[in-house]
């Protein structure tokens, strides 16, 4: 009894109109009401549409201009100096790979429109709910704490996209360079914000965080230098073999396709070692990024062929020295065998020497 009472003391009432009267009472309130409030809801509804609005055509032409920006980047220019500003930020001191530039220029595209959408149309939703009375205080304070948390729990997939985006802006690799990352050593088949393609040279394929990468070494950027040693006979005329080697290399940066990867002279850097027999020559010719390996064996062969066209021997022949034949035993006759006695005259009696 005193929990049904209790019950019905706390439970809600409703009370209906019991005439006309209420009904038309209720009825003029409600439309009181929303004749006081309707304005301020068309305001801030036209409000919010303006808002959205205007962020969706910023965002458009944002992305429309960070379109024409990567385009621009990426054409290869038409004239040596013809990078401009922003061209610039894409040329290499070397020759400029089309699909290199194309790769870096999409890439910085691509988070330049993620940073504009992002910004555009955070502050639009920001304000929309400002304008519905929302608070924001808090909701920034639970933003600030989450994005805390967040930036620790995934700090590496921070650090590797941060590290990707400035790897990508700095032209440190791209496409088709060799590199060595400390980790791996390959051609670069993708670079990615986040992680790093690479083809060994066993035909592996690497990928590697770029948050990890502590140290690059580009062996494609600006120019290669291919190194030979020769080595040449002791009593050979230096000069001459000088003047040899540098007409054999000027005749093989005249021939295709060496013409384009070999930059410069050939130089003769002097004489790296002196053995008893033998001198070697440094040679050092200056090409094209990659092509050192070529380019060297190219010249040996080249040199070679030279060399034995002129007759200049790679090493002194040195005076062969007979070894010393071993005394041959000596032999005693039969007779000797047969009477131990006369053998051991024999053995007393002196060798005679020839004079």
């Amino acid at each position: 009894m005193l929990a049904d009472s209790a019950a019905d003391s706390t439970a809600p009432t409703f009370t209906l109109p019991t005439s006309a009267a209420d009904v038309t009472d209720t009825t003029r309130q409600a439309a009181g009401w929303l004749d006081e409030n309707w304005q301020g809801w068309v305001v801030d509804g036209l409000r919010i549409v303006f808002i959205l609005g205007l962020a969706l055509v910023l965002r458009a032409v944002v992305r429309k201009v960070i379109h024409q920006l990567v385009t621009r980047m990426g054409r290869p220019p038409e004239a040596d100096n013809d990078h401009g500003v922003l061209g610039g930020l894409l040329a290499n001191s070397g020759v400029v790979n089309t699909e290199r530039r194309q790769q870096r220029s999409e890439a910085i595209g691509s988070v330049l429109r993620s940073v504009a959408s992002f910004t555009i149309l955070g502050t639009a939703s920001l304000m929309a709910l400002s304008v519905l009375g929302v608070d924001l205080a808090p909701l920034l304070a639970s933003a600030g704490v989450a994005g805390v948390a967040i930036g620790f729990g995934a700090r590496n997939l921070v650090t590797d996209f941060l590290s990707g985006v400035f790897m990508i802006m700095e032209d440190q690799y791209g496409v088709g360079d060799e590199i060595d990352t400390g980790v791996a050593t390959g051609t670069v088949l993708e670079v990615g914000l986040r992680v790093t393609k690479l083809r060994g040279s066993a035909g592996e394929i690497w990928y590697i965080r770029n948050g990890e990468v502590k140290r690059i070494a580009n062996m494609s950027q600006g120019w290669g230098t291919a190194t030979v040693d020769v080595q040449v006979g002791y009593k050979e005329d230096l000069e001459r073999v000088e003047a040899l080697v540098v007409e054999a290399a000027e005749q093989l940066a005249k021939e295709s396709p060496y013409d384009e990867l070999i930059w410069g002279r050939v130089k003769v850097l002097g004489v790296e070692s002196v053995s008893v027999d033998s001198v070697q020559l440094r040679i050092e010719a200056r090409c094209t990024p990659g092509k050192s390996a070529q380019v060297a064996r190219a010249l040996r062969l080249r040199l070679k062929a030279a060399f034995d066209l002129a007759g200049v021997r790679l090493k002194e022949e040195t005076a062969a020295s007979v070894p010393a034949q071993p005394a041959a035993p000596e032999v005693l006759p039969p007779s000797a065998l047969a009477d131990p006695g006369s053998a051991r005259s024999l053995a007393a009696k002196p060798i005679p020497t020839q004079n």
